[in-house]
């Protein structure tokens, strides 16, 4: 069977390996460009993050939904949080290195804090997507480090809402930013 533009998708759901092929000759280019724009100080993971994201493609294109955004839009947003997470590990292994064998060039701080802010800057645009009672439970939780006992009692709202509350918030930005289920995001 010939793999076009009108059947590619269809394919890929049934794990035709020919319809991977023709994304990788049509869409590639889009992978490659947020892959470098995002990961743009850190090239020695290009290669790796592509094959995470051509995996993450196929094991989830059962999530791609074409009434939400086209295709390309899809294979962006996978590129962009694939991307992303490599940014994310390349700062915890640069905490995580053993100082005595490692020497740090001056670069590597500016390069930190160039990274470190761009996370700070897609987890703000994640956070205006809620009510401001929304964002006030996800940042106790996600980032203060509360338990849902302790935002129970600060803000005065049972345990029950409060879970109501972050999976509606979960589902917002999931909405939001096109995200779906093992597109790099699981801790959402």
């Amino acid at each position: 069977m010939k793999i076009t533009e009108e059947n590619f998708i269809e394919q890929l759901k049934k794990g035709n390996e020919k319809a991977l092929e023709y994304v990788i000759d049509n869409y590639a280019w889009i992978l490659k460009t947020v892959i470098k724009k995002h990961l743009y100080h850190l090239p020695n993971y290009y290669e790796e993050c592509m094959n995470d994201c051509l995996l993450g493609i196929w094991e989830n294109i059962r999530y791609y939904d074409p009434k939400k955004s086209s295709f390309k839009n899809w294979v962006g947003g996978i590129a962009k949080y694939k991307s992303l997470n490599y940014v994310r590990k390349y700062l915890r292994d640069l905490e995580n290195e053993n100082m005595e064998n490692v020497t740090i060039p001056a670069e590597d701080n500016t390069l930190k804090k160039v990274l470190s802010n761009e996370i700070s800057e897609e987890t703000e645009k994640m956070l205006k997507s809620l009510s401001k009672e929304d964002r006030e439970i996800f940042v106790k939780l996600y980032f203060e480090d509360k338990s849902i006992d302790e935002i129970s009692n600060d803000i005065k709202l049972s345990k029950s809402v409060i879970y109501n509350k972050l999976s509606r918030g979960k589902k917002r930005i999931r909405e939001a930013f096109s995200i779906k289920g093992g597109s790099g995001n699981e801790g959402l």
